[in-house]
Protein backbone atom coordinates (compact mmCIF):
# COMPACT_ATOMS: atom_id res chain seq x y z
CA UNK A 1 0.00 0.00 0.00
CA UNK A 2 1.46 3.37 -1.05
CA UNK A 3 1.97 6.01 1.63
CA UNK A 4 0.25 8.56 -0.61
CA UNK A 5 -3.00 6.63 -0.18
CA UNK A 6 -3.13 7.50 3.53
CA UNK A 7 -2.42 11.16 2.75
CA UNK A 8 -5.33 11.01 0.30
CA UNK A 9 -7.61 9.50 2.97
CA UNK A 10 -6.66 12.37 5.28
CA UNK A 11 -7.57 14.78 2.50
CA UNK A 12 -10.98 13.16 2.03
CA UNK A 13 -11.73 13.45 5.76
CA UNK A 14 -10.58 17.08 5.87
CA UNK A 15 -12.47 18.28 2.78
CA UNK A 16 -15.48 15.97 3.02
CA UNK A 17 -15.42 14.82 -0.61
CA UNK A 18 -13.28 12.96 -3.14
CA UNK A 19 -13.30 16.09 -5.30
CA UNK A 20 -11.97 18.19 -2.41
CA UNK A 21 -9.18 15.71 -1.72
CA UNK A 22 -8.36 15.69 -5.43
CA UNK A 23 -7.96 19.47 -5.48
CA UNK A 24 -5.77 19.28 -2.38
CA UNK A 25 -3.51 16.62 -3.89
CA UNK A 26 -3.64 18.03 -7.44
CA UNK A 27 -5.01 14.79 -8.90
CA UNK A 28 -8.34 13.79 -10.46
CA UNK A 29 -11.37 12.69 -8.39
CA UNK A 30 -11.26 9.33 -10.17
CA UNK A 31 -7.68 8.85 -8.94
CA UNK A 32 -8.84 9.53 -5.37
CA UNK A 33 -11.72 7.07 -5.78
CA UNK A 34 -9.32 4.39 -7.07
CA UNK A 35 -6.95 4.89 -4.13
CA UNK A 36 -9.82 4.57 -1.65
CA UNK A 37 -11.04 1.36 -3.31
CA UNK A 38 -7.50 -0.05 -3.17
CA UNK A 39 -7.32 0.77 0.53
CA UNK A 40 -10.69 -0.89 1.12
CA UNK A 41 -9.48 -3.99 -0.72
CA UNK A 42 -6.33 -4.02 1.42
CA UNK A 43 -8.37 -3.78 4.64
CA UNK A 44 -11.12 -6.09 3.45
CA UNK A 45 -13.76 -3.69 4.77
CA UNK A 46 -15.59 -0.62 3.41
CA UNK A 47 -14.41 2.81 4.49
CA UNK A 48 -17.34 4.74 3.00
CA UNK A 49 -21.11 4.65 2.86
CA UNK A 50 -21.87 4.99 -0.85
CA UNK A 51 -25.67 4.80 -0.60
CA UNK A 52 -26.14 8.56 -1.08
CA UNK A 53 -25.08 11.04 -3.74
CA UNK A 54 -21.67 11.36 -2.11
CA UNK A 55 -19.54 8.75 -0.38
CA UNK A 56 -19.53 9.38 3.38
CA UNK A 57 -16.61 8.14 5.53
CA UNK A 58 -17.56 5.67 8.24
CA UNK A 59 -15.93 5.21 11.64
CA UNK A 60 -13.33 2.81 10.24
CA UNK A 61 -12.08 5.55 7.89
CA UNK A 62 -11.49 7.82 10.89
CA UNK A 63 -9.85 4.99 12.83
CA UNK A 64 -7.43 4.25 9.98
CA UNK A 65 -6.53 7.93 9.63
CA UNK A 66 -6.02 8.24 13.40
CA UNK A 67 -3.75 5.19 13.40
CA UNK A 68 -1.59 6.41 10.52
CA UNK A 69 -1.44 10.15 11.27
CA UNK A 70 1.38 10.15 13.81
CA UNK A 71 3.31 7.49 11.88
CA UNK A 72 3.19 9.62 8.73
CA UNK A 73 4.36 12.66 10.64
CA UNK A 74 7.26 10.69 12.10
CA UNK A 75 8.21 9.42 8.64
CA UNK A 76 8.11 12.94 7.25
CA UNK A 77 10.38 14.13 10.06
CA UNK A 78 12.84 11.33 9.29
CA UNK A 79 12.68 12.08 5.58
CA UNK A 80 13.33 15.79 6.15
CA UNK A 81 16.17 14.92 8.52
CA UNK A 82 18.12 18.02 7.59
CA UNK A 83 18.47 19.23 11.15
CA UNK A 84 17.47 22.71 10.02
CA UNK A 85 15.32 24.42 12.61
CA UNK A 86 12.12 26.06 11.46
CA UNK A 87 12.43 29.64 12.56
CA UNK A 88 11.39 33.15 11.69
CA UNK A 89 8.03 34.93 11.73
CA UNK A 90 4.74 33.89 10.13
CA UNK A 91 1.98 36.48 9.97
CA UNK A 92 -1.23 34.44 10.19
CA UNK A 93 -4.78 35.65 9.68
CA UNK A 94 -7.79 33.72 11.02
CA UNK A 95 -11.43 34.70 10.58
CA UNK A 96 -12.96 35.60 13.92
CA UNK A 97 -15.49 32.76 14.07
CA UNK A 98 -12.70 30.15 13.89
CA UNK A 99 -10.20 31.71 16.27
CA UNK A 100 -11.47 29.79 19.36
CA UNK A 101 -11.37 26.56 17.33
CA UNK A 102 -7.88 26.77 15.85
CA UNK A 103 -5.67 29.26 17.68
CA UNK A 104 -5.03 27.26 20.90
CA UNK A 105 -4.04 24.16 18.94
CA UNK A 106 -1.89 26.00 16.41
CA UNK A 107 -0.03 27.98 19.05
CA UNK A 108 0.57 24.87 21.17
CA UNK A 109 1.82 22.86 18.16
CA UNK A 110 4.24 25.60 17.10
CA UNK A 111 5.57 26.16 20.63
CA UNK A 112 6.19 22.44 21.17
CA UNK A 113 7.73 21.60 17.79
CA UNK A 114 9.14 24.87 16.50
CA UNK A 115 10.04 27.07 19.49
CA UNK A 116 12.05 29.43 17.28
CA UNK A 117 9.08 30.13 15.04
CA UNK A 118 7.08 33.23 15.97
CA UNK A 119 3.40 33.64 15.08
CA UNK A 120 1.92 37.08 14.61
CA UNK A 121 -1.84 36.74 14.59
CA UNK A 122 -4.29 38.90 12.67
CA UNK A 123 -8.07 38.76 12.56
CA UNK A 124 -10.47 39.98 9.90
CA UNK A 125 -13.00 38.92 7.31
CA UNK A 126 -12.21 36.37 4.64
CA UNK A 127 -12.10 38.99 1.89
CA UNK A 128 -9.75 41.36 3.72
CA UNK A 129 -7.45 38.57 4.93
CA UNK A 130 -7.25 37.10 1.41
CA UNK A 131 -6.41 40.53 0.02
CA UNK A 132 -3.71 40.90 2.69
CA UNK A 133 -2.14 37.58 1.67
CA UNK A 134 -2.19 38.63 -1.99
CA UNK A 135 -0.60 41.97 -1.12
CA UNK A 136 2.11 40.33 1.01
CA UNK A 137 0.97 42.01 4.22
CA UNK A 138 0.45 38.60 5.87
CA UNK A 139 1.84 35.18 4.96
CA UNK A 140 -1.19 32.93 5.33
CA UNK A 141 -4.83 32.97 6.41
CA UNK A 142 -7.61 30.57 7.30
CA UNK A 143 -10.62 31.86 5.39
CA UNK A 144 -13.89 30.87 3.76
CA UNK A 145 -13.00 29.94 0.18
CA UNK A 146 -15.27 31.59 -2.41
CA UNK A 147 -17.73 29.26 -4.13
CA UNK A 148 -15.97 29.91 -7.43
CA UNK A 149 -12.68 28.61 -6.05
CA UNK A 150 -10.90 31.85 -5.25
CA UNK A 151 -8.07 33.70 -6.97
CA UNK A 152 -5.91 31.47 -9.16
CA UNK A 153 -2.90 33.61 -8.16
CA UNK A 154 -3.04 32.12 -4.66
CA UNK A 155 -2.62 28.62 -3.23
CA UNK A 156 -5.80 27.27 -1.59
CA UNK A 157 -5.47 24.30 0.77
CA UNK A 158 -8.89 23.02 1.93
CA UNK A 159 -8.88 22.37 5.67
CA UNK A 160 -12.50 21.78 6.65
CA UNK A 161 -16.04 21.86 5.31
CA UNK A 162 -18.89 23.22 7.41
CA UNK A 163 -22.56 22.84 6.56
CA UNK A 164 -24.72 25.92 7.01
CA UNK A 165 -27.87 25.35 9.07
CA UNK A 166 -30.93 27.24 10.16
CA UNK A 167 -31.00 28.50 13.73
CA UNK A 168 -34.40 29.16 15.27
CA UNK A 169 -35.70 30.48 18.62
CA UNK A 170 -35.60 27.87 21.39
CA UNK A 171 -39.38 28.07 21.90
CA UNK A 172 -40.19 27.40 18.23
CA UNK A 173 -41.59 24.00 17.30
CA UNK A 174 -41.75 24.13 13.50
CA UNK A 175 -39.24 21.96 11.65
CA UNK A 176 -40.20 23.13 8.16
CA UNK A 177 -37.92 25.89 6.90
CA UNK A 178 -40.68 27.68 4.99
CA UNK A 179 -42.93 27.72 8.08
CA UNK A 180 -40.18 29.24 10.22
CA UNK A 181 -39.58 31.99 7.66
CA UNK A 182 -43.30 32.77 7.61
CA UNK A 183 -43.37 33.12 11.39
CA UNK A 184 -40.10 34.97 11.98
CA UNK A 185 -38.05 37.72 10.37
CA UNK A 186 -34.93 36.65 8.54
CA UNK A 187 -31.80 37.87 10.35
CA UNK A 188 -29.26 37.54 7.61
CA UNK A 189 -25.48 37.44 7.97
CA UNK A 190 -23.63 40.09 6.00
CA UNK A 191 -24.23 39.25 2.34
CA UNK A 192 -20.76 40.57 1.43
CA UNK A 193 -19.22 37.53 3.16
CA UNK A 194 -18.90 34.10 1.55
CA UNK A 195 -21.23 32.37 4.03
CA UNK A 196 -23.69 35.28 3.95
CA UNK A 197 -23.89 35.09 0.16
CA UNK A 198 -24.39 31.30 0.31
CA UNK A 199 -27.20 31.69 2.85
CA UNK A 200 -28.87 34.36 0.74
CA UNK A 201 -28.71 32.15 -2.35
CA UNK A 202 -30.29 29.27 -0.42
CA UNK A 203 -33.13 31.46 0.90
CA UNK A 204 -33.91 33.00 -2.49
CA UNK A 205 -33.95 29.54 -4.08
CA UNK A 206 -35.89 27.58 -1.44
CA UNK A 207 -38.05 30.06 0.50
CA UNK A 208 -40.96 31.68 -1.31
CA UNK A 209 -42.28 33.90 1.48
CA UNK A 210 -40.07 36.10 3.68
CA UNK A 211 -41.63 38.14 6.46
CA UNK A 212 -38.91 40.74 6.89
CA UNK A 213 -35.14 41.07 7.03
CA UNK A 214 -32.45 42.41 9.29
CA UNK A 215 -28.72 42.24 8.56
CA UNK A 216 -25.72 42.04 10.89
CA UNK A 217 -22.01 41.40 10.45
CA UNK A 218 -21.60 39.56 13.79
CA UNK A 219 -22.58 35.90 14.12
CA UNK A 220 -22.69 36.05 17.96
CA UNK A 221 -25.07 39.03 17.76
CA UNK A 222 -27.31 37.10 15.37
CA UNK A 223 -27.37 34.07 17.68
CA UNK A 224 -28.35 36.34 20.59
CA UNK A 225 -31.14 37.90 18.51
CA UNK A 226 -32.48 34.50 17.47
CA UNK A 227 -32.27 33.23 21.05
CA UNK A 228 -34.45 36.18 22.09
CA UNK A 229 -37.12 35.10 19.58
CA UNK A 230 -36.53 37.98 17.18
CA UNK A 231 -35.97 35.97 14.03
CA UNK A 232 -34.31 33.03 12.29
CA UNK A 233 -30.99 32.86 10.48
CA UNK A 234 -28.77 30.59 8.38
CA UNK A 235 -25.22 30.34 9.67
CA UNK A 236 -22.37 27.96 10.30
CA UNK A 237 -23.11 25.85 13.36
CA UNK A 238 -22.53 28.27 16.26
CA UNK A 239 -19.88 27.69 18.92
CA UNK A 240 -21.25 25.43 21.72
CA UNK A 241 -20.15 27.87 24.43
CA UNK A 242 -22.14 30.64 22.74
CA UNK A 243 -25.23 28.44 22.57
CA UNK A 244 -24.94 27.75 26.30
CA UNK A 245 -25.50 31.45 26.95
CA UNK A 246 -27.93 32.02 24.07
CA UNK A 247 -29.90 28.79 23.44
CA UNK A 248 -31.20 28.22 19.91
CA UNK A 249 -32.66 25.33 17.91
CA UNK A 250 -30.48 23.97 15.11
CA UNK A 251 -32.39 22.82 12.02
CA UNK A 252 -30.52 20.89 9.29
CA UNK A 253 -31.24 22.00 5.74
CA UNK A 254 -30.91 18.57 4.15
CA UNK A 255 -29.15 17.75 0.89
CA UNK A 256 -29.58 21.28 -0.43
CA UNK A 257 -27.69 22.77 2.52
CA UNK A 258 -24.91 25.17 1.48
CA UNK A 259 -21.48 23.85 2.44
CA UNK A 260 -18.66 26.25 3.27
CA UNK A 261 -15.07 25.28 2.48
CA UNK A 262 -12.54 26.69 4.93
CA UNK A 263 -9.08 26.87 3.39
CA UNK A 264 -5.60 28.04 4.23
CA UNK A 265 -4.63 30.58 1.58
CA UNK A 266 -1.00 31.39 0.82
CA UNK A 267 1.03 32.82 -2.04
CA UNK A 268 2.26 30.29 -4.58
CA UNK A 269 5.77 31.62 -4.12
CA UNK A 270 5.68 30.27 -0.54
CA UNK A 271 5.03 26.65 -1.57
CA UNK A 272 8.54 25.69 -0.34
CA UNK A 273 8.55 27.98 2.69
CA UNK A 274 9.31 25.74 5.69
CA UNK A 275 7.80 28.17 8.20
CA UNK A 276 4.51 28.42 6.31
CA UNK A 277 4.50 24.63 5.88
CA UNK A 278 4.89 24.21 9.66
CA UNK A 279 1.87 26.44 10.27
CA UNK A 280 -0.09 24.49 7.65
CA UNK A 281 0.72 21.24 9.48
CA UNK A 282 -0.33 22.81 12.78
CA UNK A 283 -3.62 23.96 11.30
CA UNK A 284 -4.29 20.60 9.67
CA UNK A 285 -3.64 18.72 12.92
CA UNK A 286 -5.78 21.11 14.97
CA UNK A 287 -8.78 20.94 12.65
CA UNK A 288 -8.50 17.16 12.27
CA UNK A 289 -8.66 16.86 16.08
CA UNK A 290 -11.62 19.24 16.18
CA UNK A 291 -13.51 17.19 13.60
CA UNK A 292 -12.78 13.93 15.43
CA UNK A 293 -14.18 15.43 18.65
CA UNK A 294 -17.32 16.51 16.79
CA UNK A 295 -17.79 13.02 15.33
CA UNK A 296 -17.34 11.46 18.79
CA UNK A 297 -19.83 13.93 20.31
CA UNK A 298 -22.48 13.00 17.70
CA UNK A 299 -22.06 9.33 18.60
Amino acid sequence: MKIETFHTLEGVLQTGTFAGAARQANVTPSAVSMQMKQLEQYLGKPLFDRSGLQARPNQLAHDVADTMRQALQNLEALRAGSGLAVEGVVRLGVIESLQPVVLPGIVRYVRERHPRLELRLVRGRSSTLTASVKAGDIDAALVAQPAGGGSARLRWTPMMRRELMLIAPPASTETNVASLFRLYDWIRYDRNTVSGAMAAQYVHTHVSEIRGTLEFDSAPAIVAMVSAGLGVSILQGPDPTLVQNYPVRLVRLGRAAPVLTLSMVTRKGDDDNRSVAAVRDAMRMTLASYQRQNVAARH
